[in-house]
């Protein structure tokens, strides 16, 4: 499913509308298909981006203000799937000020809804960006996280 998730991402996202797609959700199966994607694993990426939408939406219908020092305790399911690396990653995101908790939260449920044993750094930050990417209130954030990637990527030293 991260696979087709990540085409997704890099094919079919309109930086206007966020998370949704250019075209439908049947004309995008259906080009998925011939790409060589299985059924199941399409159905699961659309189910994925649609329960981002709908956590999107509840954000922006919830209004209560966040705090901004926040300290997370990790269930055990969820530190099962993100390893110490990968809560550092996000909490080093949060320090930076590329996450807030309300993002960080998003990120971690979007985690969880992959229905992997173990998400690696690599998975983590792509969910990071399509959360951030999905987010137009977040464009600073994304700059600064793609950013980061990109000198990771290119061992650049600031």
């Amino acid at each position: 499913m991260f696979e087709v998730l990540m085409f997704l991402f890099e094919n079919y996202m309109d930086s206007n509308a966020g998370v949704a797609l250019k075209a439908s959700n049947d004309t995008v199966a259906l080009e998925l298909e011939r790409v060589g994607f299985g059924r199941l694993e399409i159905d699961r990426a659309l189910d994925w981006l649609e329960g981002l939408v709908l956590t999107q939406k509840a954000i922006q219908d919830f209004e209560t203000p966040v705090l901004v020092k926040s300290m997370r305790f990790y269930t055990w399911d969820e530190s099962e799937c993100l390893s110490v690396s990968g809560q550092g990653f996000l909490l080093h995101l949060e320090q930076l000020g590329i996450l807030d908790p309300v993002t960080r939260e998003v990120v971690i449920d979007r985690a969880m809804a992959l229905d992997v044993c173990a998400i690696d750094l690599k998975q983590l930050r792509w969910i990071v960006l399509m959360v951030l990417f999905s987010r137009p209130e977040c464009k600073n954030a994304l700059m600064l996280l793609q950013e980061m990637i990109l000198a990771e990527a290119f061992d650049v030293v600031h």
